[in-house]
């Protein structure tokens, strides 16, 4: 590390000390809607209970991280029976889908906040064998650490879009170091391998994506079923919506009902249901859609026995629960891609064709851009200039049985290609498990 470096990293440090109270406020003020964000406060600064020493540390973010690391988790065991796991979260929802996760000998808590005190006390705290980053999760401060405490990191399921690189470039100084002390990198793509290399990591690795390894869960799948069986009418589902896109969702919903009123085809018109990405905006998102004139009705009002006589009348539902996408997209005949019609990055679609649910995105995928071009391609997924073409578009597809059992089929078989991606993973760490990562 050259010292243009060192003192960028000195600086990050100074400026994420005075970041550290309002990064706490911020905490606990989430934690009023989600509660499980005050959970454990003192794990946020590298303080609480330890894993037992020599544990894998595998770090999922969210909820999507944490999902996708399932299937290697899973590997990882098979292939090493007496494995540990420390695994570690930045957001409520990743927490709780990663208790699921778990078994008895296994560690769960908080990543520190990125502080040079914080970061070190939880290396010291819990000495990991091994550390696995999901996806584009770089942190300097962490990675430094690491590295003096001579604790190998991997980057698993690596990602890096175009946007990401050039803001990598940016803060050379500081993220360059990072990136390179990465015993490895497991890259997606070929093009996600090329792109790490420029951002400075030196061993990268094309594994394949984990999301293809990914299986929905019976269970869910036949709920969602069910929930749609005896409707008399299409669902065209809005996953993992985002902030920015419920205005002209909702708009171009209204201009499709209302060209079904003069169509004389009210009755037939199809149902929304409407899944925010985030939980926070779950009631903000329904007060938008009473806003606007449409009925309501939460997926929260149901309980166990599925949608009653007011929710099949509703002209929206509301996704208002957690861990239940399965079970969206098993309902829906068809699936708008979140994300995708706002300069969002898009969502991933592996999820919504492992449930057969073909997809209409936006133009706005550049997070996940090999999978929907590849998608796209498949005919598993269909690209549409605006919000307004993609209603039209989605329910012209949910109302043919014919078109819509072609577009099933190619989702299907896209979802069940490039497996292995986990196993690949798995086999390339268990090199850097040492010994003591054993119950």
């Amino acid at each position: 590390m050259n010292l243009r470096q060192r003192l960028a990293l000195l600086a990050y440090g100074v400026l994420m000390r005075l970041l550290v109270p309002l990064l706490l406020v911020r905490l606990w003020w989430r934690a009023r809607q989600e509660p499980l964000y005050g959970l454990a406060m003192p794990e946020r600064l590298g303080f609480g209970p330890a894993a037992p020493p020599g544990a894998v540390w595998l770090h999922a973010v969210s909820l999507g991280e944490t999902r996708a690391a399932e299937p290697l988790i899973q590997a990882l065991r098979q292939l090493h029976p007496q494995v540990h796991l420390l695994l570690t979260h930045g957001t409520a929802t990743g927490r709780a889908a990663g208790a699921t996760l778990l078994s008895p000998a296994d560690h769960q808590c908080w990543l520190p906040l990125d502080t040079p005190g914080a970061t070190r006390r939880f290396l010291q705290r819990h000495r990991p064998a091994l550390g696995i980053l999901m996806e584009t999760e770089v942190w300097p401060r962490l990675l430094y650490e690491a590295q003096r405490a001579a604790v190998p990191v991997v980057l698993a399921n690596a990602r890096l879009s175009e946007k990401s690189l050039r803001q990598s470039l940016r803060f050379d100084a500081l993220l360059r170091p990072a990136a390179a002390s990465l015993v490895q990198a497991l890259a997606q793509t070929e093009a996600d391998a090329q792109r790490l290399r420029l951002a400075g990591v030196r061993h990268v690795r094309v594994a394949g994506n984990l999301k293809f390894d990914q299986r929905p869960s019976p269970e869910l799948l036949a709920a969602g079923e069910s929930w749609s069986a005896g409707l008399a009418r299409p669902v065209v589902l809005a996953a993992s919506w985002r902030e920015g896109e419920d205005a002209p969702l909702l708009a171009a919903w209204q201009a499709m009902l209302a060209r079904r009123v003069l169509a004389g085809e009210a009755q037939r018109a199809p149902l929304l249901l409407l899944v925010p990405r985030h939980p926070q905006r779950f009631d903000e998102v329904a007060r938008l859609v009473s806003d606007a004139g449409l009925t309501l009705v939460r997926r929260s009002s149901w309980g166990a026995g599925g949608p009653g006589a007011l929710a099949r009348e509703a002209q929206v539902w509301l996704g208002d629960s957690m861990g239940e996408m399965p079970a969206y997209y098993a309902c829906a005949d068809v699936a708008l891609l979140g994300g995708s019609f706002a300069p969002l990055g898009g969502q991933n679609l592996i999820e919504a064709a492992a449930c057969g649910c073909p997809v209409f995105m936006g133009a706005h995928t550049f997070n996940f851009t090999q999978a929907a071009e590849r998608a796209e391609a498949a005919g598993a997924a269909r690209r549409c200039v605006d919000l307004e073409e993609a209603v039209s578009a989605a329910c012209a597809l949910a109302g043919s049985p014919a078109a819509r059992a072609v577009a099933v089929a190619a989702a299907q078989t896209y979802a069940g290609q490039d497996q292995g991606a986990a196993w690949r993973m798995a086999e390339a760490m268990l090199p850097l498990i040492s010994p003591t990562a054993v119950r």
